[in-house]
């Protein structure tokens, strides 16, 4: 059986703080002193385009020390895609995010996967 994988962070007001990190996590930012409550786990980052602007990313995360839901949830963020379409733009975005919600989707049962399993 392999070992979980830890991480050593700073924090401003809990010193040098080791967390266990879930099988998914992806990355943490060690360089810059956060709260404990704002420690989080973050998985790979999924982004979202259409002609090559982003619309929006997501990711797996949890905050451990959160004061709301310690649950593994999926962080959406908005890019800022603003743009007038005619038909035939709007038919294009239509089509995109109607692969986008598959791969939406696919990171739910994912999401249920890991919940199931113990959020590991």
């Amino acid at each position: 059986m392999k070992a979980p994988r830890t991480v050593t962070v700073p924090t401003v007001d809990h010193g040098l703080l080791t967390l266990t990190c879930p099988a998914w996590c992806a990355e943490h930012d060690t360089r810059i002193p956060q709260y404990k409550t704002d420690l989080s786990h973050r998985g790979a980052e999924h982004t979202f385009r259409f002609e090559g602007e982003e619309l929006f990313r997501a990711m797996l995360t949890k905050y451990p020390f959160g004061s709301g839901s310690r649950e593994t949830g999926l962080y959406i963020e908005e890019g800022g895609f603003a743009r007038t379409l005619d038909p035939a733009g709007l038919r294009q975005l239509a089509a995109t995010l109607t692969v986008h919600a598959v791969h939406l989707r696919t990171l739910a049962g994912q999401l249920d996967a890991i919940l199931r399993g113990g959020d590991q």
